[in-house]
């Protein structure tokens, strides 16, 4: 892929891209990409909403349809960022619009091997499972490739996931649901524990906006503490905790009510409704 000078030290490629929905996640690609992997004038955006479509063309200078469109078959990347739901109506419009163009689906539950059918057997798709902090450029993406990808093409999917943070690739799209329900619901799991400290905050005496900074901040100091240490997080988690002390106690209560257990537990029913959901969303 060739790169431009924009002549303020940003780079920019000619790639073409194409956005079905134009939500929240839709927003957070667009806003990485625009002006710093391609510009905003090659980044077209279909979309039934006009308020939605009025808004990105304002802030990232995008084309903007509400239908889909003749734009589509001009890109080089299609990115499917509709409901899971909205899916196979949506791409039952698109099919005569897809040739060769890489097909990107960011929704959960939609399985490639069900995309590739309702496009007629295109099989250049990546199946991604971004996260919502995504939305201010620290997400995570699971990501795999059906076949027909070329290896230029997964290094122009991983360009573009990696717009609005880092990724992971599999080698096996059943694993996506093991990405989604760590990382795709995770953000819920860590704001559910954020609101039980924060309860525990005002039950032991303290208000509800003390409660919130001591959560907030603590959560972000030990998550970037997390990320930077080469250490293992049992070992961090160790350090923290002397014998008899004040973690200890706290600790030793979770371990009793089986928290760990409780918290595996969830992550894999989140599995197990992802892989539920791709049998119901690929019925025909």
């Amino acid at each position: 892929m060739q790169f431009l000078d924009n002549g303020n030290g940003t780079m920019t490629s000619k790639l073409n891209i194409s956005f079905i929905g134009g939500g929240n996640m839709a927003a957070a690609l667009i806003g990485g990409l625009a002006g710093k992997v391609t510009d905003g004038a090659n980044i077209h955006v279909v979309d039934l909403n006009p308020e939605a479509l009025q808004n990105l063309a304002q802030r990232f200078g995008v084309s903007t349809a509400t239908g889909i469109d003749a734009a589509i078959a001009a890109s080089e990347v299609i990115v499917l960022a509709v409901k899971p739901q909205q899916m196979k109506e949506v791409v039952a419009k698109l099919r005569p619009h897809v040739t060769s163009q890489l097909v990107l689906s960011i929704a959960a539950g939609i399985r490639a091997v069900d995309l590739k059918r309702w496009l007629g057997g295109h099989d250049a798709i990546v199946r991604c499972m971004p996260n919502t902090p995504a939305l201010i450029g620290l997400g995570i993406t699971g990501m795999v490739a059906t076949a027909g990808v070329s290896a230029a093409q997964r290094d122009t999917a991983d360009l573009i996931l990696r717009a609005v943070g880092s990724t992971v690739w599999l080698d096996d799209e059943a694993k996506i649901d093991a990405v989604t329900a760590v990382s795709g619901s995770g953000p819920a799991y860590v704001f559910y524990f954020i609101e039980a400290m924060q309860q525990a905050a005002q039950e032991l005496g303290l208000t509800a906006q003390q409660g919130i900074e001591l959560a907030k901040a603590t959560f972000v100091g030990a998550a970037q503490l997390a990320a930077q240490s080469p250490e293992p997080v049992s070992l961090l988690r160790e350090r923290v905790t002397s014998k008899g002390g004040t973690t200890y106690a706290a600790l030793t209560s979770m371990e009793a009510a089986d928290v760990k257990g409780a918290i595996i537990a969830a992550v894999k029913s989140a599995a197990v409704r992802g892989q539920e959901l791709g049998d119901e969303f690929g019925r025909d």
